[in-house]
């Protein structure tokens, strides 16, 4: 059943129009949105009144889900389900995290440009969230699209990145903002993992460059030299003519495909409003390194 599709951007992103998540949707149009993410790696759907159920019922629709959360204070859970990620500013009884609780300033991180899960040794493919509270005002998302990020590099620089395998840590982007403040147990989880640069998108045929504030190193280069690298590599791909900015309404629910674009959370008054959103996020088929190479 062809979806009716809205383009968002000139190059990336759509809103898709008539689907009802509060029904699961079988294999035919779970097909239809795999052909329209592989064409726009941002899905918009407006006005998704789903509970925590529905909302894990679609992501498993569409393919298998991650089993585990990556955050500080994993014991102080707030959803239901183990597996669906809390992407809000709240605590266990609903009220404002306070300004200094260490879970708040670990998710400064998402203020920063990333890719979902690109610190686990298999990263994650669709990133869905869904809004149930949103603030009066900030708060937007900001995507980037990564393909044509790629496509507008010199050759000589392309080539050059291809073989590059980067390393990937939640300790490595909490520490641009000075968070440090780990469990031993925490280091273990946050290990570096290694990822490829460049990465051959299969549902396009087209590659991207997968950026994360995650890097941390990259096999080869000297450490300033490879950040160096990787801060050019965001600015480059960051550019406005890059980047959609979603404005969040209530019960909006966003699709994004990790491997094709990098997104970032934009600054709100979050010690005075609420905001609820919820991630259910779906792994990828294997590691990049095992996956076909650039």
């Amino acid at each position: 059943m062809p979806l009716h599709v809205t383009p968002l951007h000139p190059l990336f992103a759509a809103e898709i129009h008539g689907l009802d998540l509060r029904q699961t949707p079988g294999p035919e149009v779970c097909a239809e949105i795999d052909r329209v993410m592989d064409r726009y790696g941002v899905a918009v759907l407006r006005d998704q009144a789903i509970d925590d159920d529905q909302q894990m019922a679609f992501g498993a629709a569409l393919g298998p889900l991650e089993q585990e959360r990556a955050v500080v204070d994993v014991h102080k859970v707030r959803l239901k389900h183990y597996n669906m990620a809390d992407i809000s500013n709240l605590d266990v009884d609903g009220s404002l995290l306070a300004v200094d609780d260490r879970r708040r300033m670990f998710n400064l991180g998402n203020r920063l440009w990333h890719s979902d899960s690109s610190f686990k040794p298999t990263p994650a493919k669709y990133s869905m969230l869904h809004g149930r509270v949103v603030p009066p005002d900030g708060a937007d998302t900001e995507f980037a699209d990564m393909r044509a990020a790629w496509d507008a590099l010199p050759r000589a620089m392309q080539a050059t990145l291809k073989p590059m395998v980067a390393w990937h840590s939640l300790i490595y982007s909490r520490a641009l903002l000075g968070f440090t403040d780990y469990t031993d147990e925490e280091r273990v989880r946050f290990a570096p993992v290694p990822q490829r640069l460049v990465r051959f998108h299969p549902g396009s045929g087209r590659h991207s460059i997968y950026l994360s504030s995650h890097i941390g190193r990259i096999d080869g280069v000297p450490t300033p030299e490879a950040m160096a690298l990787v801060r050019d590599l965001v600015e480059h791909a960051t550019q406005r003519a890059f980047v959609y900015a979603h404005k969040w309404r209530t019960n909006d629910l966003v699709i994004w495909d990790n491997r094709a674009t990098m997104h970032r959370a934009r600054a709100f008054e979050d010690t005075v409003h609420k905001r609820d959103m919820r991630r259910t996020t779906l792994t990828d088929c294997a590691p990049t390194l095992e996956q076909r190479a650039a």
